[in-house]
């Protein structure tokens, strides 16, 4: 993207500030982050959060449910500081912080008739030092993204994404660059973050996820199907705080012999038991259940 002259000095600005803030050590950042946790929890969508989580939950109590909304706030102020950090931190750094298992054998799979692999992810630990997994392969790592509105920080996060050495490919252009990447019989693992809810012209299908019936996305599935790639799920645990583990489950290694939707239903079972083990990991601020299958319906008439 091109930024005008006014939004190439605000995003030198931030990527300053930010590079400038990211050079205090860890335990430094981390201090920040407790500081700005009770402002963040005061004030950023404590109803919306509240209510998700209750509805998620009907059968904790309130008090388990404030120490769950305790827990995630501290862990969603921990994100933003460790995001920042990535603006300086080292390979060998990264490499600690945000470890992979079982990454050989899904890899080993990997072959002439089947180069991409499609690791499927959610909103849950720190998404964003995933794309570090272009550390531990020489495959050639990418993830799909959905530009943000603000171009300086569309631009901002693009850096970061791609700070690893991968690449990101805007949603609409999915198609077209798989395809290039397949020509070329490489290979190719491809992130996708689809816990999300689509567009009312998206769905095509719901499933049970948290207690709600759920619209989700299918592309992960549509593609892999298309290119007859393996598909994973990247199942997230923190170790301690800054440290991360996230370990790769087979979905299918053959995509085209599996029912309509198995993949995706399959992908959401694996996220649902991940967030019910540890459910402040997720990302509850996003509103996630405003597309009822009912009204969906009624849509389609």
């Amino acid at each position: 993207m091109e930024l005008n002259k006014k939004q190439r000095i605000l995003y030198r600005f931030i990527r300053t500030t930010f590079y400038l803030i990211s050079l205090l050590p860890m335990r430094l950042l981390y201090v920040l982050s407790d500081v700005a946790y009770p402002f963040v929890f005061a004030f950023y969508r404590r109803k919306l959060v509240r209510q998700q989580l209750t509805e998620c939950f009907p059968e904790k109590t309130i008090k388990e449910i404030k120490a769950i909304e305790h827990a995630f706030y501290h862990h969603f102020c921990d994100l933003v500081v460790e995001m920042i950090k990535q603006f300086s931190m080292s390979k060998e750094e990264m490499m600690r912080r945000m470890v992979f298992v079982d990454g050989d054998k899904a890899f080993s799979n990997f072959s002439s008739e089947q180069p991409i692999l499609f690791l499927m992810l959610g909103h849950f630990g720190d998404w964003e030092w995933i794309a570090s997994l272009a550390y531990w392969t020489d495959a050639y790592c990418s993830q799909v993204y959905h530009p943000l509105t603000d171009d300086v920080f569309d631009k901002l996060f693009l850096d970061l994404r791609e700070h690893y050495g991968g690449e990101c490919i805007p949603m609409r252009k999915t198609v077209r660059r798989l395809l290039q990447l397949n020509a070329k019989k490489q290979p190719v693992i491809c992130g996708m973050i689809a816990d999300q809810q689509p567009r009312w012209d998206a769905i095509h299908h719901f499933c049970q996820f948290l207690g709600h019936d759920s619209a989700v996305f299918i592309g992960t599935e549509e593609l892999a199907k298309k290119f007859n790639s393996l598909v994973y799920y990247g199942s997230v645990r923190c170790i301690r705080r800054g440290y991360y583990e996230c370990q790769l489950i087979p979905i299918t290694i053959n995509p085209q012999e599996m029912p309509d939707y198995e993949i995706t239903d399959k992908y959401m079972e694996l996220l649902e038991a991940d967030i019910r083990q540890h459910p402040e990991l997720w990302l509850w601020t996003h509103k996630r259940w405003t597309r009822t299958k009912e009204e969906w319906k009624e849509r389609q008439q």
